[in-house]
């Protein structure tokens, strides 16, 4: 039975913190889970459509802004999940989109119908790439950011593990951040500790800055599942986490 990873995928880490989407990151992804796939199926949470939206709206929308971010969310979902389509199929792998919103999972029948969607998608070989349906979404109802939307998602699709990427080798500690020397807690156990090291800067594209992603980690471990934090800036870095050959943070079950 292959194991069943979650990896959600931040603006940052598919911008490799430039304003444009970077294809070079999405193959560099695709890669790894073809090289993963049969002892693994995977489940991707990725941002990025605002993002990927900025890049094209202004080339092609008679040079206007538009600033409105369900409005750009609109126009760049279509867009990145192509980016995503044609990278991934030149490896062998095949894509499919799944939107939804936070009132979907709080009722119980959507729930249902999401997840026999997605199980019978990967009994396929189907890769089921997920984002918040941010058209529908209203500031009340949203999820803040994609970090909780993982974790919700991880939690009721039973995965066994949570991979979070992001712009640093994990979680610093406090006293080497204040020192400037960044030094990765690399296993813990508890939650509230790991709380007291963090700061509450949010990155430069994305909505979730580290309390976020500490936050999944707590609706994770509720659900008996391990987080992994781990620089997705990296080439290699979902693979390279597997073989513990990086630094990275690992939030215990």
């Amino acid at each position: 039975m292959k194991k069943r990873v979650l990896i959600k995928i931040g603006s940052n880490t598919l911008t490799k913190e430039t304003n444009q989407i970077s294809r070079g990151k999405i193959e560099d992804i695709g890669r790894q889970i073809a090289l993963l796939k049969e002892e693994y199926e995977f489940i991707l949470v990725s941002s990025g459509a605002i993002a990927t939206a900025k890049q094209f709206v202004k080339l092609e929308h008679n040079g206007q802004e538009i600033d409105v971010k369900q409005a750009l969310a609109a126009i760049g979902q279509p867009r990145l999940m192509h980016i995503f389509q044609e990278s991934f199929r030149e490896l062998g792998l095949f894509t499919s989109q799944c939107l939804f919103s936070y009132s979907d999972l709080e009722n119980e029948k959507a729930r249902v119908n999401i997840e026999n969607t997605i199980n019978v998608l990967l009994a396929n070989d189907v890769i089921p790439i997920i984002n918040e349906n941010d058209t529908v979404a209203t500031d009340e109802i949203k999820f803040g950011d994609n970090d909780k939307l993982a974790a919700l998602t991880a939690a009721f699709l039973k995965v066994d593990l949570l991979l979070i990427a992001t712009n640093t080798d994990g979680i610093y500690t406090k006293e080497s951040l204040d020192g400037k020397l960044p030094e990765t807690i690399q296993e813990v156990a508890s939650i509230t500790d790991l709380g007291k090291e963090v700061s509450t800067v949010k990155s430069s594209h994305g909505t979730g800055g580290m309390q976020s992603k500490i936050e999944a980690a707590s609706i994770a471990q509720k659900a008996g599942i391990e987080t992994w934090i781990v620089n997705g800036l990296k080439d290699n870095f979902i693979v390279d986490s597997f073989r513990d050959q990086i630094h990275f943070t690992k939030i215990k079950a």
